[in-house]
């Protein structure tokens, strides 16, 4: 089955080209949320696992645009390959108009009701104090969140990748930068804490849109009109509601459940709570990657769909699902080999530490799954406008198994944090063969343009 798989270098060209700039652009965004990890780490525990909490929030926030900026990447690049910048123009600004809506309930519930937020992923009143801090500070940056990924996500279907990547890139350098000032207190600024890091993600999102909007002005760019951004066309309207309500049910499931995991570890002590926050943000880390392949060939195919190429998006497909495996053997390979360079590293208690490397151990089996079914399900289905199959098996595998195992184990039944932690991994590895088998039947093989 491997053999003749790296034949094609056109196609591995145009792959990497569009993969490499969104890789790092997931790297650096990554980043952030590590570099938070680990100077908060370095100083206070109850900080770290404090911040790692909060962000839950805007986790969510992000699920919620995702389905917006989904939509954009699946008919956005099957009009793009059509040649169509019209209806790109008017998907655009429909897509701005829903991100707004959304990135103001989310300022609101953080700015004016943090404590209430705050209340669902800790029971500890230190964590829960810290954390309200953060998000009254962060919760302006969650207004401007939901506009720049619109305006990334318009640029990636149009072919310039490379200035999203750049905007990211640039962006998290400065966030990373300030962390440190604010946080540690360099430079004269007072030392603010988990407030400093929240003041940090304000300026670097306030920048990065910014340069999103100046962007779009330059020649080839697609720019967001105001007939376009006030406008309604029923049938393009149908065609985003056909492709966005099954994605939206499929990341609610996704992620509240993922919530859920982290409200779940957090309620069993400040010791869990920033051991899981340490192995999520090397997860995170390690997904850039694979959410880069999905992004990637996600747009390939979608090209090739819509350009009415059917037989040529398959072989793409097949392809991309062979190249799911090898990295995810490889994310594998990596987290093992990092354990004793990140025990060494971080400052946590015995039993804290005793909790990472298990984590890892389990984490490095889950990154698997992970990997498959992010690119198989998220790239190669969603391509073909096929969605409704990722809100069934997070259905199934994640609320039907994954999510009340952990539930039971850590309330329950009072396993061990290790044992809860692995409940909260069995979604992923579980539901491999459902992807595959459902891949083979080729359903995802549709152009959606008009």
């Amino acid at each position: 089955m491997l053999k003749g798989l790296f034949d094609d270098k056109p196609f591995y060209r145009k792959l990497v080209a569009i993969m490499a700039p969104i890789a790092l652009q997931n790297l650096m965004l990554a980043m952030v949320a590590a570099a938070d990890t680990v100077m908060l780490g370095r100083v206070d525990q109850n900080a770290m696992a404090a911040v790692s909490l909060a962000t839950q929030i805007q986790f969510v926030q992000n699920m919620i645009l995702g389905v917006v900026v989904s939509v954009i990447g699946i008919l956005g690049a099957q009009y793009w390959g059509k040649g169509d910048k019209v209806v790109l123009g008017k998907l655009f600004g429909m897509g701005i108009r829903h991100c707004v809506v959304i990135s103001v309930a989310f300022f609101i519930g953080c700015v004016f009701f943090p404590r209430y937020l705050m209340r669902l992923f800790a029971n500890d009143e230190t964590l829960i104090a810290i954390g309200v801090k953060y998000l009254k500070i962060a919760g302006w940056s969650y207004l401007l969140t939901g506009v720049s990924q619109c305006y990334m996500a318009i640029m990636k279907v149009s072919e310039h990748v490379p200035r999203t990547a750049w905007i990211s890139s640039v962006t998290v350098v400065i966030n990373i930068i300030l962390n440190s000032v604010f946080i540690f207190g360099l430079f004269g600024v007072p030392p603010y804490g988990a407030e400093g890091a929240a003041i940090a993600t304000l300026i670097a999102r306030v920048i990065e849109v910014l340069w999103c909007i100046a962007s779009s002005y330059q020649n080839s760019f697609i720019r967001l009109e105001l007939r376009n951004l006030f406008s309604f066309e029923r049938l393009l309207a149908k065609d985003y509601w056909h492709c966005a309500l099954p994605l939206l049910g499929a990341y609610l499931f996704w992620g509240v459940g993922f919530t859920s995991y982290t409200a779940i570890i957090g309620q069993l002590g400040p010791d869990a709570a920033a051991s899981n926050a340490i192995a999520a943000g090397v997860r995170d880390l390690m997904c850039c990657l694979c959410n880069g392949l999905c992004t990637a060939g996600g747009i390939l195919i979608g090209n090739e769909l819509g350009a009415g190429r059917l037989d040529q998006g398959r072989k793409y497909g097949d392809r991309l699902a062979i190249l799911s495996y090898i990295i995810g053997f490889f994310c594998t390979f990596v987290i093992l080999a990092i354990i004793p360079v990140v025990k060494h590293y971080m400052k946590l208690t015995d039993k804290a530490q005793g909790y990472l490397v298990g984590m890892f151990v389990i984490l490095s089996i889950y990154m698997i799954g992970r990997c498959v079914n992010t690119i198989i399900i998220n790239g190669i289905f969603s391509a073909g406008g096929d969605t409704m199959f990722d809100f069934y098996s997070l259905a199934v595998c994640m609320w039907g198994l994954a999510v009340p195992c952990a539930l039971i184990s850590a309330f329950w039944l009072h396993w061990h944090v290790l044992i809860v932690y692995s409940c909260t991994c069995l979604d992923e590895v579980g539901k491999i063969p459902w992807v595959m088998h459902h891949y083979r039947k080729y359903k995802w093989v549709k152009n959606l343009t008009r």
